[in-house]
């Protein structure tokens, strides 16, 4: 099971598979079990925003375990948030903010050994 991390700019933490793209992202979705996802909205000029990977989960209908809003964007983590509550399984964990720094902690020391 990986952990992935979408966003055009932001360092990738460790023990997590960047994504830099919606195109990556939806890959990833398509062909690994994900535990955490971390999402932005905002990736770049021209380029497809996060709420496409969403957009992708639901209707593809994989959905990882905990999934994360970490953009900066107000209104693009509220379309996210909301298309996700309507759509995803109960046993689905979802954060309307970013990772908290323990987590983040406990994942690269997992990734560590």
């Amino acid at each position: 099971m990986i952990h992935v991390y979408l966003d055009d700019y932001r360092p990738c933490p460790r023990g997590f598979v960047l994504a830099s793209t919606v195109e990556e992202c939806k890959l990833l979705v398509d062909s690994e079990e994900i535990d955490v996802l971390s999402l932005d909205y905002d990736l770049g000029w021209g380029q497809p925003a996060g709420i496409e990977a969403v957009r992708h989960i639901v209707a593809a209908n994989r959905f990882p375990r905990r999934i994360y809003l970490h953009t900066s964007s107000p209104a693009g983590r509220q379309q996210m948030y909301a298309l996700l509550m309507a759509h995803a399984p109960a046993d689905v964990q979802l954060y309307n903010g970013p990772m908290p720094d323990t987590l983040l902690r406990d994942l690269a020391e997992a990734d560590q050994g």
